[in-house]
């Protein structure tokens, strides 16, 4: 059977390993993406609730990659972010913080992307780039050895490549086969993820408001023939409460939306469908192992709360993808991989520990907790150098 060479073998097309095989092939690279779904079935044609915020910092893979410019929807950017403490049907405490992305730049803070449009503008690239080769639905096995890779492609092609890399997710197969193991945190939470149609505009401000479930984040999103203003909820409660809100019918479960929201927007309705995840952190021991490197998911899932999960694993993939394009030599050979590890395991530790701690200092109706950390919410909304900081972090340029 004949044997195709690669420079860089990708197995996972989410948005991480799409981006990163776009990429790599736009500058030059021979790539080959592997994924077990096929591709067309997950561009869900229908508004379905979902959305990514894509942080500023995080934005160029997808520039680079010409994901950016394939967007079938404008994405929404996000000029203000407000953060709140309270208590669900309560109003919440006056004291809170702001951010006005005036005070750096006058560029957004990021941009909340539909999740259908960027599955779309990643099938178009996918399907369109040169010196890329997709193989899905395929299932692929991986054996590594010092000098290069070799892919076996169910009832298909055999591949060689000089690097692997797993953007398979969090139970990353490749990544168990490498023996790389993960420590898990348990949350007890899950995720509670829809779309709401909303009287008044939201005039870019997102809004991440602390409740004792967890905390509530509001997004605003492009709107469309249908509605014109539509923001994505994103918010955690305790995994049996959950359960219960996704069992409601939509008038009862908006009415659950109005009292974690507030009445700033005007009259609520639901939009699309609702989605429950349950949450736990997890970090891999390594990034890296012979002719492989993990990116995304397969290293590293974090808590919800800042919204950072996708743009930690969009910034692994600039990362590597600036080490393999920066080298004339070999992208799979251990001071590459080295150099990666070095460069994206402390970042995104420290991310990890970030989210953790936020989430067990918030996520809970402590009264002196609760006024520590509104006096301290507070505090920071006037110190402007301090407030800075907070705004470069969440866009991604900390």
């Amino acid at each position: 059977m004949e044997q195709h060479e690669f420079d860089v073998a990708i197995i996972g097309a989410g948005p991480v390993g799409g981006a990163l095989a776009c990429r790599l092939a736009q500058a030059g690279q021979r790539v080959a993406l592997v994924d077990r779904a096929a591709l067309p079935p997950m561009e869900h044609p229908d508004f379905d609730g979902r959305a990514y915020a894509i942080a500023r910092g995080s934005r160029p893979l997808l520039d680079q990659s010409g994901v950016w410019d394939a967007l079938p929807i404008a994405p929404c950017p996000i000029l203000d972010i407000r953060v709140t403490d309270g208590k669900p049907g309560r109003p919440a405490s006056p004291l809170h913080l702001h951010f006005d992305h005036t005070e750096v730049g006058g560029e957004p803070f990021g941009w909340i992307v539909e999740a259908r449009a960027l599955r779309m503008a990643l099938n178009e690239k996918l399907n369109t780039m040169p010196g890329l080769s997709l193989f899905a639905p395929a299932a692929a096995s991986v054996t590594r050895h010092a000098g290069h890779a070799d892919i076996a492609i169910a009832g298909g092609p055999k591949l060689r490549a000089k690097l692997v890399v797993a953007a398979d997710g969090k139970h990353s197969q490749l990544r168990k086969e490498a023996g790389i193991a993960t420590t898990t945190l348990p949350y007890r939470q899950s995720a509670v993820v829809c779309a709401i149609a909303h009287e008044l505009p939201h005039d870019g401000v997102a809004l991440e408001h602390f409740l004792p479930g967890g905390p509530f984040a509001l997004l605003p999103m492009t709107g469309n023939e249908a509605h014109e203003n539509i923001s994505a909820i994103v918010f955690t409660e305790k995994t049996a409460l959950a359960a219960r809100l996704m069992t409601l019918d939509d008038a009862a479960f908006t009415a659950e939306i109005a009292r974690r929201l507030g009445n700033h927007l005007g009259r609520i309705a639901l939009v699309g469908k609702r989605w429950g995840y349950p949450l736990a952190a997890q970090y891999a021991q390594r990034y890296t192992a012979t002719r492989l490197a993990l990116v995304g998911d397969s290293a590293h899932v974090i808590h919800p709360i800042a919204g950072q999960g996708l743009n930690l694993g969009l910034r692994d993939a600039e990362a590597l993808a600036g080490l393999v394009l920066g080298t004339a030599g070999d992208p799979g050979a251990a001071d590459l991989l080295a150099r990666y590890q070095a460069a994206r395991r402390p970042a995104n530790m420290l991310m990890l520990a970030a989210t953790d701690t936020l989430d067990r200092l918030f996520s809970n109706d402590n009264p002196v907790l609760r006024l520590a950390r509104d006096v301290g919410i507070a505090a920071v909304h006037r110190m402007p150098r301090t407030r800075r900081f907070f705004m470069r972090a969440a866009m991604g340029e900390g």
